[in-house]
């Protein structure tokens, strides 16, 4: 009998509860505090090392203060090996602390002008 490999949707929810916990500016300690659990087993979740089962998924939904559905946006019904999924895209860049940094300063600049105007600085900068 064959090994059996880790379904690759369980290592995207991970990335999806690290995303989260990033933002919330949780440690995996806390977190795992939170969900009855060891810091190690969030990192196994997180690397999808681990699945999450169902009820401990909702529990942290309900600590992070999202739907259940979060985790699972995107998905294809049928996923193409060798394919790029939307969802890798968009959490890709919230993996590293300056990314979470500049969305949140982002996100508290009131001027809709001031916005505008740092979205393309920042879009020039990336351009060169």
């Amino acid at each position: 009998m064959a090994p059996r490999g880790g379904d690759p949707r369980d290592a995207e929810i991970g990335k999806r509860v690290r995303t989260l916990r990033l933002q919330r500016g949780l440690s995996q300690t806390e977190l795992g505090t939170l969900i009855d659990v060891t810091f190690q087993q969030v990192q196994k979740y997180e690397k999808g090392t681990n699945r999450i089962s169902a009820g401990r998924l909702q529990r942290i939904a309900e600590v992070m203060s999202v739907p259940v559905s979060f985790f699972f946006a995107g998905f294809e019904d049928k996923p193409k090996a060798g394919s790029a999924r939307l969802a890798d895209v968009d959490f890709a860049f919230l993996q590293t602390e300056g990314a979470l940094r500049l969305a949140r300063a982002y996100a508290r600049i009131r001027k809709p002008g001031v916005r505008l105007q740092l979205l393309r600085l920042t879009e020039a900068i990336a351009d060169e």
